[in-house]
């Protein structure tokens, strides 16, 4: 299972999450949906420092301090190359203003309405815990069309 990362910019009042920005993905793996900046890490490439690169190219932002906050296993045994180990961080910090690339149009949201009709399919079961300050490890199994068939969400004292 390859390693994979996932960033999503957050804005907080104290320490309570109030917006977060999602980014539409415009081409390649989960076109269509919303969901952080990230991707694959590279050979000889530290996941943070993967995280980093990969928030730069999509949406023009530096992240300066990474918060994580899930592992989440996806195995789609009708896909198998897709199958990937997801690094799951938080930002508060960060440089720049995201902007458009070719690969992804971000838009900011506030934290307890996400357009989960318009995500992954797995993002309700531990996006919300998350957002909610808890730690999260879990997996899920998908089918054809991208359906959750069986899933397992934890809520972990670390990481």
């Amino acid at each position: 299972m390859r390693n994979a990362t996932l960033l999503f910019l957050v804005k907080k009042s104290g320490n309570k999450i109030t917006d977060v920005c999602l980014a539409m993905k415009k081409r390649g793996f989960g076109v269509g949906r919303w969901n952080g900046t990230g991707g694959k890490v590279l050979e000889g490439e530290s996941i943070e420092d993967a995280t980093i690169r990969e928030t730069q190219e999509e949406i023009s932002v530096t992240a300066k301090k990474l918060l994580k906050v899930a592992e989440l296993a996806f195995t789609f045994p009708h896909k198998p190359d897709w199958n990937q180990m997801v690094h799951v961080y938080f930002c508060s910090e960060w440089d720049g203003e995201p902007k458009e690339s070719e690969e992804m149009r971000p838009k900011w949201y506030p934290a307890d309405s996400p357009p989960f009709d318009e995500m992954w399919p797995d993002d309700p079961f531990w996006f919300p815990q998350v957002i909610d300050g808890k730690l999260v490890k879990a997996s899920f199994l998908f089918g054809e069309k991208d359906v959750v068939l069986e899933k397992e969400v934890d809520i972990v004292e670390s990481l």
